[in-house]
């Protein structure tokens, strides 16, 4: 079972559109939600996020209006805020493939999907790096814990130019020297958080062979 896509967007509606939620609410909503499946999609406040093994050399500045929190996944520094969308499937990994490696391939898949349909043409994944990328620039970031099967966190697309904003404050990912990019960068017509929050939620559908009501 699957929280609607409406529920979803309802838990994170602190303001318009998929609505800015703090990075430790949204957590607090996956613990929430235990005993199904679910999906939550939302927008962050503000927030620069660390694995449990992320070294902190890779922030760089932190402006006032950004919090630093480290959480338990993997991976290193990223950035969360407006402009990008953020999805956690809490997922019970039982009930498709109990492999790792295929969940965080499975979930590229969907942005890869979703990013065609949209028109951004090029998107890939790379070699011995996670996450899916345009011209040799990051788009979309992955950061996952598995716990006796059930995933945690997930990934964030950036779609249009408020993502990149502060981005400038840390090395992502630790990847010295590879720039971020959008999805709007790569559009005539610029499209809205929201409207890629549906693509997505088709490819997700596509990719794991369900209903997200």
């Amino acid at each position: 079972q699957f929280l609607p896509l409406d529920e979803c967007l309802i838990q994170a509606q602190l303001q318009q559109e998929l609505g800015y939620q703090g990075y430790l609410q949204s957590i607090k909503s996956g613990d929430e939600s235990r005993g199904c499946d679910a999906i939550i999609i939302l927008q962050h406040q503000p927030v620069y996020t660390l694995g449990t093994a992320s070294d902190t050399a890779f922030i760089k500045s932190v402006g006032d209006d950004i919090d630093v929190v480290r959480i338990e996944r993997g991976g290193e520094v990223t950035y969360h805020g407006p402009g990008q969308l953020t999805v956690y499937p809490i997922l019970d990994l039982r009930g498709y493939k109990q492999d790792i490696h295929w969940y965080m391939r499975a979930l590229e898949e969907a942005i890869l999907i979703s990013l065609q349909r949209v028109g951004v043409l090029g998107a890939t994944r790379e070699n011995d790096v996670t996450g899916v990328w345009v011209g040799g620039k990051k788009i979309a970031a992955l950061g996952v814990k598995v716990r006796r099967w059930v995933t945690m966190h997930g990934l964030a697309v950036n779609v249009d130019g408020r993502s990149l904003e502060n981005f400038g404050g840390i090395v992502p990912c630790g990847l010295e020297g590879r720039d971020v990019c959008c999805i709007n960068d790569f559009l005539d017509n610029p499209i809205t958080v929201h409207e890629f929050a549906e693509h997505l939620k088709f490819a997700l559908e596509d990719v794991f062979e369900i209903k997200i009501l």
